[in-house]
């Protein structure tokens, strides 16, 4: 009875102590087990056959051979615990240095990803400041220009030398050119191959005398026409109304086009047209068809028919040009100026229909802040279409309609009329209207259906949303909600 218990007892007290020290081959019932196949094993009785021979070693059942056994258990975990407990901190310190390095990628990602993000939204932010810069400065240069000649006017009064003395600085643009190309280019060269370069603008032979004498001279007329008609206009008109009459030269450009060059047709930029002229009649009938205001109105339109016209011409004959071929051709017309069209003032000095007696009385700082303002206005005009988008130059030039409004009302002390205000204002908006893309109509489709479209995958989000915030408020209590599709 006793021999039984002690190894129970025995038995018992190896489960608790494998069980508190969490031997790794432990398992409910273990010495139990191991006790069952010790009471298996074959006792062979001394001197007697053993078949231990042949299967193994067998002991005999006694109290020291149970306390042996019950000792094995403790001296193996002894033996194995310290290599498990070694595999299991390696096992630890292996996962952990894993977590480690995953996080340190994972935070070196989002800090490179959060650079790229701040360079992207640096170079966005510092494009719209460029691009606000270019439409302030054609809208300043422009108004400026205009202001300063309606000075002039008031000490002297001779437009068309006002016109060749500023065309003439035209001179200048391809100095200014080929200065910017020595301080930007890394592959810098000669002036002279830099000119024969951009002399391919007028053909593959570049610059000869006939091709100066058949090209520029048309496009040099038309140049001194439209400047000299829009002084003439500024005579007689305010610089308000000039500047938006001028605005119109937009949608002669359009109807020119699509006459001579077959563009394509637009409704949009049809009704602008039409808005233009409303405009046009407008503001001929402020002042009820009669005295100055007429012959101004006709000479701001006809300022802006020669403009379009120039246009036209250019893209017909010469077709697109870069930067440099650009300051080429308009340096080309004003030498074409300087040397042909010299003449002109010469004759209207002698027979006096612009005559000044005193050398001296001419005001030659107006002058050269008028020819000034107007190169910087060219200059803008030609760097802006090549550095930026063509739109925003045409959004600087019809800024220019409420700076001098601005001026006007400031330093003039002028008041608008309400015919007058309402022609400014339909000529600006057909102005806007021809800066519609031609596939306006897509785009507009198109951004409208990508609207849609987010809408209804936002509401899918919502719905998806929804569904699984009431599946988990349902396993909280204990059911499941299949939502129905």
């Amino acid at each position: 009875m006793d021999g039984k218990a002690a190894p129970n007892g025995v038995a018992t007290i190896e489960d608790r102590i494998l069980r508190i020290t969490g031997y790794y081959g432990y398992y409910p019932g273990y010495s139990s087990q191991k006790s069952a196949s010790r009471s298996s094993v074959i006792q062979c009785k001394p001197g007697g056959n053993c078949p231990s021979r042949h299967r193994g070693m067998t002991r005999q059942l006694s109290p020291l051979s149970v306390a042996e056994d019950s000792a094995a258990p403790i001296l193996e975990l002894q033996n194995r615990s310290p290599s498990g407990i070694c595999r299991h901190s390696r096992v630890e310190r292996q996962s952990r240095s894993e977590e480690g390095t995953q996080t340190h990628t994972e935070s070196s990602s989002q800090e490179a990803e959060g650079q790229t993000r701040c360079q992207s939204c640096t170079s966005t932010f510092l494009k719209l400041i460029w691009r606000f810069l270019i439409i302030l400065s054609v809208s300043s240069s422009w108004v400026g220009t205009t202001q300063f000649v309606k000075i002039t006017y008031e000490t002297f009064d001779c437009p068309f030398f006002m016109t060749w003395f500023s065309t003439n600085w035209n001179i200048m643009v391809f100095p200014i050119y080929y200065s910017g190309h020595l301080a930007t280019a890394q592959e810098k060269h000669s002036p002279i191959k830099k000119f024969r370069e951009c002399s391919r603008i007028f053909g593959e032979d570049g610059l000869t005398l006939k091709l100066f004498l058949k090209r520029t001279a048309p496009f040099s007329i038309l140049w001194t026409l439209t400047n000299y008609l829009y002084l003439l206009a500024l005579k007689k008109l305010t610089a308000t109304d000039v500047s938006a009459l001028f605005c119109c030269n937009k949608a002669f450009v359009f109807l020119l086009s699509w006459i001579v060059l077959k563009d394509r047709f637009m409704g949009a930029r049809i009704v602008a047209a039409i808005m233009a002229i409303t405009g046009i009649v407008m503001m001929a009938y402020a002042d009820g068809f009669q005295g100055d205001s007429i012959i101004g109105v006709a000479y701001a339109v006809g300022s802006a028919s020669t403009s379009a016209l120039y246009k036209v011409l250019f893209k017909m004959f010469l077709g697109s040009a870069n930067f440099g071929e650009a300051a080429h051709f308009v340096s080309t017309v004003g030498f074409f100026n300087l040397i042909f069209i010299s003449v002109t003032p010469i004759i209207l000095y002698f027979t006096k229909v612009e005559y000044w007696s005193p050398f001296s009385a001419v005001p030659w700082g107006y002058l050269c802040g008028v020819a000034g303002l107007w190169l910087a206005f060219n200059i803008l005009v030609n760097v802006g279409v090549v550095l930026t988008y063509p739109i925003l130059i045409s959004i600087g030039t019809v800024l220019s309609v409420p700076g001098n409004a601005a001026v006007d009302l400031l330093k003039h002390k002028m008041i608008f009329s309400v015919v007058r205000l309402g022609a400014t204002i339909i000529i600006c908006i057909g102005f806007l209207l021809m800066l519609l893309p031609e596939e306006w109509d897509e785009i507009t489709l198109r951004f409208i259906n990508s609207l849609k479209e987010k809408k209804s995958e936002d509401h899918a989000d919502d719905i998806t949303d929804s569904s699984v915030h009431t599946r988990s408020r349902s396993r909280a209590n204990g059911t499941v909600s299949i939502p129905l599709a």
